[in-house]
């Protein structure tokens, strides 16, 4: 029998069972020869033009998933297993809902993207393997799409690693056809190698980038930023405690006795995080999106512990900030992509009946009315001030239970373009801008200015949640309401209307906040120095540099800064916090719960509560009274076995040394 040489990415890995080795057309068998044969005909046609390079590198990231899809066809659990929301219904198309309801197994074929990886990844190889074929390529494009390939394999170990945890490498040694199933199975390598594999791609991903995509057809295309993004997140998880020093995972080994998951604590993991969000920062081409003020724009309130706040613009204090534009228009569409230096990647949500707003937007305004946000996400965001409701100021106090739902009277409140309705309850009233910009919730108001025609329900609609509500079930769906009262706006312009036109948005996959936040936890939790021996960069538990990083996400928001470093601990609690305001809806929860360890178990475990929806609006009292659901969609747990997702049955069908995450 003749030898053929083909990668092992080809023919398998995990559940690679499925990778085909086509580029064009599907084939039937992966380990078919005549299927070899024919499509390494096909492969040679491919790496004979440019221009169908390029096709096939886009065809390689077509794998990637649409993040952007949070709640509905989502192609991850993660934001609807987040417990900022459940969805009202528990079916195929919010399956996330099912992770906490313990409804996932290895068996079922939920959220199974270990394939589709492994095949990006393959593409990815195969270009990297034959660049160097292309003869009418410039050197630039080849560098650019060598770039591309890197990124490509990184990021899709990366979301391997986010869903499996620790994952099989795939070397680069080709197999023979005729190699035995036993020498082509491989083991899943440890947490820190995967971790280590994924920053090498990342840093070969730099090296050869572009630095900056400047036309709106490439926009979704990775640059440099976006490979120092994807290492600055990943060095930050892994540094955190679930995967740094977990003893939880003693037993967890491989054949050769390593640990899955390191069992000693490695303090400077944390100034490998802090040195990889400074290079994204030593950029210099990434801020924070800020809108001037404008006459409209609500004023600051008045706080006397931080001087800066009301007197220096922005970023060293808020007096020339418009907290609510600058937060929402990064998400809303009102910014176009190009021209917002926040977003350093970004995919494009799906429109229609897979988007955000479909699902959060009431029935009657065209939308599912199927998104509920719980009352813990909602009571996280602080009140103008800064204070939190339990700690609220006496110049903006938070409304004791007894008149919290009773309506705040008087004319209605514009700011910003904002609409606050007069009937909006006392609870809601003087919250910071990022509550206004996040959560739909009673009384809430929907322009939809979109709409032309002549039906006056369609837009300037006060939405409500009571039992006998505007936002009311359709009589043939009487499963489409909102169970707490809330949902969210997050991606919602008040220009957007399904029954006329709705914005293009850009979902950021990775945005300049999260950079600076990245660094202010990693600096803080950072004991003594770290000097990084590639790039010569040392980062300490600096003062001034956590100050500046954390302030900027404070003073954009509308709210003052701190004036010194608290101690390290009380520090870690206000960056959780505000990782949990400035990300709310943009599936990064579950991820933070996760890797902070004893928060995933805290938060999980908790009721889920929200507003008393089955009362009428003669009953306001009742509606505005915080209740603990027992609805089927709320007995949600988590239990150890949720830190990572399972691995499909069929892998481990075809992979003897692949082994199934604990508990599953």
């Amino acid at each position: 029998m003749k030898s053929i040489k083909i990668n092992i990415s080809q023919i398998f890995v995990g559940s690679l069972m499925a990778i085909s080795c086509c580029s064009i057309s599907a084939c039937t068998s992966f380990l078919s020869v005549d299927d070899y044969f024919e499509n390494t005909t096909q492969l040679d046609s491919v790496f004979k033009r440019r221009d169908l390079v390029e096709q096939y590198i886009r065809g390689a990231a077509g794998y990637l998933p649409n993040e952007g899809n949070l709640w509905t066809s989502s192609p991850t659990p993660f934001q609807g297993a987040s417990d900022e929301n459940f969805t009202s219904w528990n079916d195929d198309r919010h399956a996330g809902i099912k992770f906490l309801l313990d409804e996932i197994t290895p068996f079922n074929n939920y959220f199974n993207n270990y394939t589709n990886y492994y095949q990006g990844i393959r593409r990815a190889n195969l270009v990297l393997q034959r660049i160097n074929e292309v003869p009418d390529i410039s050197d630039v494009d080849r560098r650019d799409f060598m770039g591309r390939c890197y990124f490509l394999r990184g990021y899709y170990s990366y979301m391997l690693l986010l869903q499996y945890g620790p994952f099989p490498i795939v070397p680069e040694a080709p197999f023979a056809v005729d190699a035995g199933t036993e020498e082509m199975s491989i083991e899943r390598n440890t947490y820190d190698e995967c971790v280590d594999y994924i920053s090498e791609n990342m840093e070969k991903a730099n090296e050869f980038l572009l630095d900056r995509r400047e036309a709106s057809a490439d926009m979704n295309v990775p640059d440099k930023g976006a490979a120092l993004a994807t290492m600055s997140r990943v060095l930050l998880y892994a540094a955190s405690p679930w995967y740094n020093g977990n003893h939880f995972y003693a037993d967890w080994t491989r054949k050769d006795g390593k640990h899955f998951i390191n069992q000693n604590a490695d303090n400077s993991k944390w100034g490998k995080a802090a040195v990889a969000a400074k290079r994204v920062m030593d950029l210099n081409r990434y801020k924070l999106y800020i809108a001037v003020k404008e006459k409209d724009t609500a004023p600051l309130p008045t706080v006397t512990e931080d001087p800066n706040f009301n007197t220096r613009d922005f970023p060293n204090g808020a007096a020339n900030v418009d907290p609510y534009r600058s937060f929402s228009y990064v998400f809303n569409g009102e910014v176009p992509r190009l021209l917002n230096d926040e977003i350093i990647y970004s995919c494009q949500p799906a429109v229609g009946g897979d988007s955000p707003m479909w699902i959060a937007a009431p029935t009657y305004l065209g939308g599912g009315n199927g998104l509920n946000l719980t009352q813990d996400a909602v009571d996280a965001f602080y009140m103008v001030d800064g204070k939190d409701i339990n700690a609220s100021s006496t110049k903006y106090p938070y409304p004791a239970s007894s008149i919290a739902g009773d309506a705040i009277g008087g004319s209605d409140l514009v700011f910003s373009g904002f609409t606050l309705k007069n009937q909006t309850a006392k609870m809601y009233q003087n919250r910071e801008m990022r509550f206004y910009a996040t959560v739909g919730f009673c009384h809430s108001f929907w322009p939809g200015t979109s709409y032309t025609g002549s039906d006056a329900s369609l837009k300037n609609q006060e939405v409500t949640y009571y039992a006998d509500g505007s936002a009311q079930p359709a009589q043939n769906f009487p499963e489409d309401y909102n169970r707490t009262g809330y949902t969210s706006k997050k991606y919602i312009h008040s220009e957007d209307n399904l029954k006329a036109n709705v914005r293009t948005k850009a979902y950021p996959i990775f945005r300049y906040a999260e950079i600076l936040l990245n660094y202010a936890e990693a600096l803080n939790e950072l004991n003594g120095s770290y000097t990084s021996p590639t790039t010569g960069i040392t980062v300490t538990r600096n003062e001034q540099e956590i100050l500046a990083a954390f302030n900027q996400i404070r003073y954009r928001a509308g709210l003052p800064g701190l004036v010194s470093l608290p101690d390290q601990a009380t520090m870690r609690q206000l960056i959780k916090r505000e990782r949990q305001i400035e990300f709310m809806s943009e599936g990064k929860r579950y991820l933070d719960l996760r890797r902070w360890g004893q928060d995933a178990m805290d938060a999980y475990n908790r009721p889920v509560r929200g507003m008393n929806v089955k009362a009428r609006k003669a009953a306001r009292k009742d509606f505005y009274t915080v209740t603990v659901l027992t609805d089927k969609l709320t007995r949600r747990s988590f239990a150890h076995k949720h830190y990572f997702y399972p691995i499909p049955r069929t892998a481990l069908d075809r992979n003897s040394k692949l082994t199934q995450n604990p508990g599953w």
